[in-house]
């Protein structure tokens, strides 16, 4: 499936990619991208099946986020950065896709239940209408604009994305590190406990920590995220 791809910096940059998490689109990226571009990268940020201006499908899956991705952009960029369901999609590609370098970001390699054990996914789907003032609740640390950007997101978000996923709760998608891979957690992080974190670092992944950021660490805390990513970008 050929993506919606949002594009910053140099044609004839370094490349790097950015893939967003569920519920969001490329839109997400509005501070990275261009601060990427600044550093000369050219920037190609994709919209996932199902979000923002990218094809519907009928069942989603993680091969279906991944290959999509690969038939978008470029092989072997310098950066690859993936969010949340963004980081699974990068874990499942990223033998193909061969980064330079692979950057997760509180990823979502193992899809939790919640209490009383329902799929997490499932609860996600609810929040297709949610209220500027609602999406504020939520995320106190969030900008009026960060705020703006998830209403303007959600408007186009298939929430059938997080129902398909539903399918892949509890199932283990950790990658290799087959490239240099950094794993960038929020404090706390409801996806990678402090024990699974030491499994990853055990396997050969750097992992940093975040002080204060929730699980969007790009959107809540701007620059700290930057400088999580120190040495990396």
């Amino acid at each position: 499936m050929q993506l919606h791809t949002r594009e910053w910096g140099p044609s004839d940059g370094k490349v790097a990619v950015l893939i967003h998490g569920i519920m969001a689109d490329s839109r997400c990226w509005w501070r990275v991208g261009p601060h990427l571009a600044s550093l000369g990268y050219h920037v190609i940020a994709v919209d996932l099946p199902g979000h923002g201006e990218s094809p519907r499908a009928e069942v989603y899956s993680p091969e279906l986020f991944a290959s999509s991705v690969l038939e978008s952009v470029p092989a072997g960029p310098e950066l690859a950065i993936g969010h949340s369901l963004g980081g699974l999609t990068l874990a499942v590609a990223v033998e193909r896709l061969r980064p330079g370098r692979a950057i997760y970001s509180d990823p979502a390699f193992r899809l939790p239940r919640v209490e009383g054990g329902a799929p997490m996914t499932d609860m996600m789907a609810q929040l297709k209408d949610v209220t500027i003032e609602q999406v504020a609740a939520m995320h106190p640390g969030w900008t009026a604009e960060e705020n703006a950007v998830e209403i303007e997101m959600l408007k186009l978000w298939d929430p059938r994305t997080a129902l398909s996923l539903s399918e892949i709760v509890g199932s283990d998608h950790t990658p290799e590190p087959i490239v240099p891979s950094l794993v960038q957690l929020a404090d706390p992080s409801f996806l990678v406990s402090p024990e699974y974190a030491k499994d990853l670092e055990a396997k050969g992944f750097e992992v940093r920590v975040v002080k204060g950021a929730e699980h969007t660490i790009h959107r809540h805390l701007f620059e700290d995220f930057l400088a999580g990513l120190d040495s990396w970008i």
